[in-house]
């Protein structure tokens, strides 16, 4: 290669930094950023709840389940329960799939579904049985109610949804259990 070939090489690559460096300028003069007042994100911690808790029972205590159930509505429980189907069959003598079946769970002992294989923390409570308290229990925050569960779900934080879910689960029966007393 000759000289001439060698000052286009060096051109060119003397010519891409300074468009590069160029660019960087432009950009950081267009698209500046501020720093935040206070760095970091705000994390949920047992203060700031029990300050929640404090406000609420300022507000009054919290409904009965039992006066919950006397005023839920089992298609608006059903409707919220659509989001379980995928994952858990409610016909009568149906399949288990991801999870059991749940047509007459109320009742039923905990971890007892036929043909379905439980975590080790279902298995630990064997002799309970899914009554009402909970059931609603479990819906809050399944991984509180029983730790090492395999279900991924969240839980219902709502209790009037929670309810209704309740009501909707008790009607999957051919003898639905009685609600507690209000």
């Amino acid at each position: 290669m000759d000289s001439f070939e060698w000052n286009k090489i060096f051109g060119a690559v003397l010519g891409t930094g300074l468009l590069v460096f160029a660019l960087k300028l432009v950009g950081g003069g267009l698209f500046t950023t501020e720093a935040p007042e206070k760095p970091g994100f705000a994390i949920a911690t047992a203060e700031a709840q029990t300050a929640d808790a404090g406000t609420a029972a300022a507000a009054g205590p919290a409904a009965s389940l039992g006066a919950l159930l006397a005023k839920a509505d089992k298609d608006k429980g059903a409707a919220t329960a659509k989001a379980c189907a995928a994952c858990h069959d409610f016909t009568k003598g149906g399949p288990n799939k991801v999870g059991p079946n749940l047509y007459d769970v109320v009742g039923r002992g905990i971890g007892t579904a036929a043909g379905f294989g439980y975590s080790d923390g279902f298995k630990a409570m064997a002799g309970k049985n899914w009554d009402y308290d909970a059931l609603n229990a479990w819906l809050k925050k399944p991984s509180d109610y029983i730790k090492g569960t395999k279900m991924a779900f969240a839980g219902i934080g709502k209790d009037e949804d929670r309810a209704n879910v309740l009501a909707y689960l008790a009607s999957l029966s051919d003898s639905p259990k009685p609600f507690p007393a209000p």
